[in-house]
């Protein structure tokens, strides 16, 4: 019987050891920021976009309707950047750099591909600049 009220107290304490092991992992994905893209539903074609968060590249395309997202950084310094290029197969070249904030940035853009920055559109306009390294206008 020692035998078994032994191994149930060891039981016990794997909960607490995997909450402890795994709780720098969820405190990092927790804090953060997060920038999501939304394209309008009614758009009018695929958007094809590079990310590029500190020389991260990301590459890819979003069709009406879609959204992607990348993460900032969770202390960021002085040289963090993060700039959202985009562009439809007819329209002109976007370029936007974000000061992500925690937890989320949201930026929405119209049927035409360009920033949705009327009131009640959603978008946090109060983050985003202009490009410093592309000279396309957002």
């Amino acid at each position: 019987m020692a035998f078994v009220s032994t191994y149930v107290s060891k039981l016990r304490k794997w909960p607490i050891l995997l909450a402890l092991l795994f709780s720098p992992l969820i405190f990092w994905y927790a804090a953060t920021p997060r920038v999501a893209v939304y394209y309008a539903k009614d758009g009018k074609g695929e958007l094809r976009y590079i990310w590029n968060t500190q020389h991260r590249i990301d590459k890819g395309g979003m069709l009406p309707g879609e959204a992607t997202a990348d993460l900032g950084h969770i202390f960021p310094n002085e040289h963090f950047f993060m700039e959202f290029n985009w562009r439809s197969r007819e329209g002109r070249d976007h370029c936007i750099s974000i000061a992500p904030k925690w937890p989320k940035t949201k930026i929405y853009l119209d049927s035409n591909g360009d920033i949705d920055s009327g009131s009640g559109s959603g978008t946090d306009v109060d983050r985003l600049k202009r490009c410093t390294i592309d000279d396309a206008k957002p």
